[in-house]
């Protein structure tokens, strides 16, 4: 092989960071190092999904990587229209069926160890892990145009360097840290506060309770319950309960909610009744309380008697304060980008987050990847990534707090226009395509005379 074009550090590998090693590693000329702060990948974890938008971007990785998730996918791949959710009106003893939405597509389901271990499998040799690694800080040079390399200090004490740094370590992204610490010191005195304001995450004012149930265990119960089967939505005033298989019919994934829309972007205070810890200060594991079987049931205790037989199985839960990321400024500076979480973690609603990433990840690479892009262009093509990107998963940050005021009655919308409502604010997980972004942004690169205003 030649000498490389450059080198690519990436912090984290969860969804996000491994699709973009994946995708980049399509590219034999530019090595890439991802840095993980666990020891090792087996995550805890229930299910990931995506819709259509985000699989066909994932189709394009390869036909192996496609079959290989396939096989622990709970749904078979199909552009039809299909039922993916029958949602309930469920704060009642017995509940109703409200509507049953219909899509392109089914949501495509994974169990998080699954799809890390396939995307795992797909590294070349170009691609080095190393575990048991946290990114404590960075530098950059000062004119990031200039061959001189971004020196990166660990936790360990450890350094390392690189080219191009990528951070995908999640919503209490060390990168994002630092990286909007260095946009800030270029902006107007005026701007600066705003920019420090994005750095830590805030509170959504959402609660999640997550679980997983044998799903022999309920079926031995209840050897006909809609949950062993179907994507089911139990619904109620300020909370709700979902359920769908995953594993291939091994589980049925549990995650219950709580919305409390006054305290939104608020600090997430103790309470006395559940291990909820004020995240303040904290690593990111004590935002993640362990839970008994009944304190997993309690909030939930009023939903209809079919969401009750499901929680007979539970056995153990853990509850999760929901963070988010502001809005960004932006999410690149010199040759530092940020993608997943650490640039957008969003509410859960949709089941976009994975997808999100999935779509920033890729979009990454091509623009990185293409042969018009030189180290002194690096700052321009991830300016070109985050034109393209910043509006369009700001947006669907947006729709997800929608979809979570539609399944919690927050909105204004009758109970008979729901369904409506619902499906108008999600068809663009099926409907929309990244395609014409991925055309633009090479449009882009291979444009180098243009400027990119972001």
């Amino acid at each position: 092989m030649n000498s490389p074009r450059f080198r690519v550090a990436i912090c984290g590998g969860g969804v996000g960071g491994l699709t973009f090693a994946v995708a980049l590693s399509q590219y034999p000329d530019i090595i890439i190092d991802v840095y993980e702060a666990a020891r090792s990948f087996q995550e805890i974890g229930a299910g990931i999904g995506m819709f259509t938008r985000a699989f066909k971007v994932l189709q394009k990785l390869g036909a192996d990587v496609e079959q290989h998730l396939l096989q622990y996918s709970s749904s078979e791949w199909t552009e039809e229209f299909v039922s993916i959710i029958k949602s309930r009106k469920s704060d009642q003893p017995i509940g109703t069926e409200l509507f049953e939405l219909t899509a392109k597509g089914h949501l495509m389901r994974f169990h998080r160890p699954h799809f890390h271990g396939v995307l795992l499998s797909h590294l070349p040799s170009t691609c080095t892990i190393h575990n048991a690694k946290r990114l404590k800080s960075y530098t950059q040079p000062t004119d990031c145009s200039r061959n001189s390399p971004i020196a990166l200090t660990f936790t360990d004490g450890s350094t390392a360097m690189c080219d191009i740094l990528i951070g995908a370590d999640g919503i209490k992204s060390a990168v994002r840290t630092c990286m909007l610490r260095e946009l800030a010191e270029s902006v107007e005195p005026g701007e600066k506060e705003f920019i420090l304001s994005c750095i830590k995450p805030v509170w959504s004012g959402v609660t999640a309770y997550r679980a997983l149930v044998p799903a022999e265990k309920l079926r031995a119960c209840y050897p006909d319950h809609r949950a062993l089967r179907e994507h089911i939505q139990y619904m109620g005033r300020d909370i709700y309960f979902l359920t769908y298989p995953i594993s291939r019919g091994k589980y049925v994934n549990c995650v219950g909610y709580t919305l409390q829309r006054d305290l939104l972007e608020t600090i997430y205070e103790a309470d006395g009744g559940t291990p909820r810890p004020s995240f303040e200060g904290k690593t990111n594991n004590e935002w993640v309380g362990e839970l008994t079987a009944e304190q997993f049931v309690e909030p939930f205790k009023d939903l209809e008697e079919d969401a009750q037989r499901i929680f007979e199985c539970v056995e153990r839960g853990t509850i999760w304060a929901v963070h988010i990321v502001k809005i960004l400024p932006s999410t690149n500076f010199g040759r530092v980008a940020l993608l997943g979480d650490a640039a957008h973690a969003m509410l859960p609603f949709q089941g976009s987050g994975a997808g999100q990433s999935i779509e920033d990840a890729y979009l990454l690479a091509t623009v990185l990847g293409h042969k018009a892009t030189t180290l002194e262009t690096v700052p321009r093509a991830l300016a070109i990534y985050d034109k393209l990107r910043r509006p369009f998963f700001s947006d669907v940050a947006l729709r997800a707090r929608l979809t979570g005021q539609h399944c919690t009655f927050q909105a204004d919308v009758p109970l008979h226009e729901l369904g409506d409502a619902m499906s108008k604010n999600w068809e663009w997980t099926w409907l929309t395509e990244l395609d014409d972004a991925l055309e633009e942004a090479v449009k882009l690169v291979e444009d180098g005379s243009s400027v990119i205003i972001c």
